[in-house]
């Protein structure tokens, strides 16, 4: 993702076409990581959609985002039963999510995608390392 992309300007867009078996082996192997790890989906599903399913930056987002919306839901009614919770601790998370929401609105339409596929791969890669240092170190 930090690699700028070798197409040449000549190229003419074409439609795009999904290899669903390779959607779905992605989707498993990503799923089962996050259930495993319980690393955050973003940093995985991102990349996956945008390198194996060659979805645009933009679009990658987006769907992350929806992916992850479903699993929190999922995992919230899992537990739902079984843990006591904080209503108004949950609200003021919603609240500030959906000012989450908008702000990224507003920004997603002033940054182009190209220059946000890179920024995103440095970042996972720099997140990365502070995790493994400090992890290695502590």
């Amino acid at each position: 993702m930090i690699k700028k992309d070798k197409k040449t300007c000549d190229e003419e867009p074409q439609k795009q076409q999904f290899n669903y078996p390779l959607i779905l082996i992605e989707g498993t192997v990503v799923g089962v990581l996050t259930g495993l790890v319980g690393a955050g989906g973003g940093f995985l599903i991102i990349p996956a959609l945008v390198i194996l399913s060659k979805l645009p930056m933009k679009e990658a987002v987006g769907t992350s985002l929806v992916i992850i919306a479903a699993k929190s839901l999922i995992g919230f009614f899992g537990e739902s039963g079984e843990t006591v919770i904080d209503w108004l601790f949950l609200s003021k998370v919603i609240a500030f999510a959906i000012v989450g929401i908008f702000i990224g609105m507003a920004l997603s339409k002033k940054i182009d995608g190209s220059k946000l596929k890179p920024a995103f791969g440095w970042f996972v890669l720099v997140i990365g390392i502070y995790i493994i240092i400090k992890e290695t170190l502590l």
